[in-house]
């Protein structure tokens, strides 16, 4: 395999890197921790009821911001293991294969190993020897459903306060008869009040860098 990628020619190792480039936007936000952050921010965002604020581009720059600080050490080894071989033989493709080998360790430790088991059997129908053999690409889908099973579950757990909150607001105004006014309209200064109470942003997002492996 590195025999074939030294001897690519540097014409096609050029189309490759350009064909590779299309797909940086589908492997920072699915193949990174982009996606976790992305889709809590937006469950928090719903559960406040606030509507539009924060501005949905101000959620996405912090899921962007968050993801460089939580995987700054991931992409540095990324680099490094990408710049070496380039160093030597100057084949691209080879540098992209071993830059890609950090993301790969990356997925696998935040993959659960019931998802992981799935693919590999649909793909592979046994199990590998050891993680070298498995490839970047049969990781990905099982990193991408890990992620979106444990982004959901924090979703869910963020929303519990909220929705009490929501209920017992709604309970008391029932109780008053004023069956006129939305219990979301009342009960939103209490979240917001709450929220900022027990320092909500902090939680979340302290919580959300340390579920990294």
């Amino acid at each position: 395999m590195n025999t074939l990628i030294q001897n690519l020619d540097p014409v096609l190792q050029l189309l490759v890197v350009m064909a590779c480039f299309s797909f940086i936007p589908f492997i920072f936000t699915c193949m990174t921790s982009f996606m976790r952050y992305a889709i809590v921010f937006s469950f928090l965002k719903q559960a406040m009821g606030t509507q539009s604020i924060p501005p949905a581009i101000v959620l996405v720059g912090l899921s962007l911001i968050m993801t460089f600080y939580s995987m700054g050490g991931v992409f540095q080894d990324m680099w490094e293991a990408g710049s070496v071989p380039y160093q030597k033989s100057h084949s691209i493709v080879e540098a992209v294969v071993e830059g890609s080998k950090p993301l790969k360790e990356f997925m696998l430790k935040n993959t659960r190993e019931t998802d992981m088991a799935y693919f590999l059997e649909k793909s592979r129908g046994k199990a590998p020897e050891s993680p070298d053999e498995i490839t970047i690409w049969e990781v990905a889908p099982a990193f991408i459903l890990s992620e979106l099973k444990t982004s959901f579950e924090i979703g869910f757990i963020i929303y519990i306060p909220f929705i009490v909150l929501d209920m017992i607001v709604a309970n008391v105004l029932l109780a008053l008869g004023m069956f006129m006014l939305s219990p979301t309209i009342i009960s939103l200064p209490f979240k917001l009040l709450i929220f900022i109470a027990v320092d909500g942003w902090s939680l979340v997002v302290h919580g959300l860098a340390g579920s990294y492996n």
